[in-house]
């Protein structure tokens, strides 16, 4: 068995996604790196190909028909030999120094000498913004305390707009096979989901405090751009209802109501993806982006009239519903203003 297996999902990537290989690669033969070409029509295929070749039992090539993000990252994990699963998408990278105290930690946690492995390994990531010289660190020093593992009750309160997102985690790979975790295909921002759905099984975590993942943004083409986000509203509400689905569905609220920790953490989450499906169909204006705002929000409702109520009254949901023109008018102001403050999108 590897120690850490690393997909990374391909489309259209042969531009740069050379450069992404070669900063795994330092991982030598403990870290299995999947290349998940996903039915790309540049040379991409080629290139993984290529370098299966050069790096054998290292590099992995796996061809399939185009299944979107989601469907590259289920694709990984159904094939991943490794202890441990990661994500690094095809136009990112990691950072050399940070990868050796990375690949040091998980050898801690690989199960020999009565060590049980972890179930999430928690590092830093920093924004990469295009034409910009100074890069902001996303770092946990405040929410989790360093160098420990840690059960949810131990982990701190976690600021709004501050959370574990895909470039920040290492899951344990039987963790995302036995929860059950099975991105939908063709939908974009399903790595809210990846980082969602597998917490209630979350018990041993670990923060390393080291800036492993380069997460590159800023491009015009890239699906975090505002414009683009618009225009795919429909696969960001997408995502929103899967996320109320699985936060109501029963039997997860009794795993997750065991812990009052992670059942704040998750609900906050969950509020956030409220906000953003919410302010950017304000942005739009457009009458049929506000419909599927209220759209979501009924959903919401009516899967959960307790918590629709909590959340719509609270701080976020207020401002996302202040009447008319003048009201949506302030909410993009205080968006516009986030943006700076956060330096996001």
């Amino acid at each position: 068995m590897k120690l850490l297996t690393i997909a990374v999902p391909c489309y259209n990537s042969a531009a740069y996604m050379e450069k992404c290989i070669q900063s795994l690669l330092p991982g030598g033969e403990e870290v299995e790196i999947l290349i998940v070409d996903d039915g790309s029509k540049d040379d991409t295929a080629l290139i993984a190909d290529r370098l299966e070749a050069q790096h054998p039992g290292i590099v992995r090539a796996i061809h399939q028909p185009n299944k979107g993000h989601g469907g590259a990252v289920n694709t990984g994990i159904e094939n991943a030999s490794g202890l441990y699963f990661k994500v690094v998408d095809s136009d990112d990278k990691v950072g050399a120094g940070a990868y050796k105290s990375v690949l040091h930690t998980l050898r801690q946690f690989s199960g020999g000498e009565g060590q049980e492995p972890l179930d999430l390994l928690v590092s830093n990531f920093v924004y990469n913004k295009e034409g910009e010289h100074r890069h902001k660190v996303m770092q946990y020093r405040r929410e989790l305390p360093r160098d420990k593992v840690i059960s949810w009750n131990e982990a701190r309160r976690f600021r709004k707009g501050h959370y574990i997102l895909m470039h920040s985690a290492i899951y344990r790979t039987e963790l995302l096979r036995d929860c059950g975790l099975k991105l939908p295909e063709h939908t974009f921002y399903v790595d809210n989901i990846y980082v969602f759905h597998p917490l209630p099984y979350v018990n041993r975590m670990y923060y390393l405090d080291v800036n492993f993942y380069y997460y590159y943004i800023g491009r015009s083409d890239q699906s975090v751009n505002e414009e683009i986000m618009i225009g795919r509203l429909d696969q960001q509400a997408r995502v929103n209802r899967i996320m109320i689905d699985y936060f109501t569905d029963p039997s997860v609220r009794r795993l997750i109501g065991r812990d009052k920790a992670l059942y704040r953490y998750m609900y906050n989450y969950l509020e956030i993806i409220m906000t953003i499906t919410s302010v950017l169909a304000i942005c739009s204006g457009k009458a049929e982006h506000l419909a599927l705002k209220k759209e979501v929000w009924d959903y919401l409702k009516e899967r959960d009239g307790k918590l629709f109520a909590r959340m719509r009254h609270g701080m976020l949901g207020t401002v996302m519903h202040l009447p008319g023109e003048g009201g949506r008018k302030i909410t993009m102001g205080l968006y516009k203003a986030a943006r700076r403050i956060f330096n996001f999108n």
